[in-house]
């Protein structure tokens, strides 16, 4: 039971991160795409530039919030209780 409950764990993580890093970068392209055909600006590419450092800023916050640190011995928390 408890192996299943990590799956989908670890399965419902990495699709937060697959969003956090593509939706800034699709968002970015999607304005820019916008203000061409709008107003006639050239802003794809410094956009989608701008949604990639995003998208990366983004997925490191969440990682540092998924992987907690023990400061005194550095190991990783597992979480489970076995130590």
């Amino acid at each position: 039971m408890n192996f299943k409950k990590d799956v989908y764990r670890n399965i419902a993580m990495i699709t937060q991160i697959g969003i956090s890093m593509l939706a800034p970068v699709i968002l970015c392209v999607f304005i820019g795409t916008q203000l061409d055909e709008h107003f006639g600006w050239n802003t794809v590419l410094p956009l989608l530039i701008l949604g990639i450092l995003a998208g990366c800023r983004n997925t490191w916050m969440l990682m540092q919030e998924m992987i907690p640190k023990d400061k005194k011995s550095g190991k990783r928390d597992r979480g489970d209780g076995a130590d």
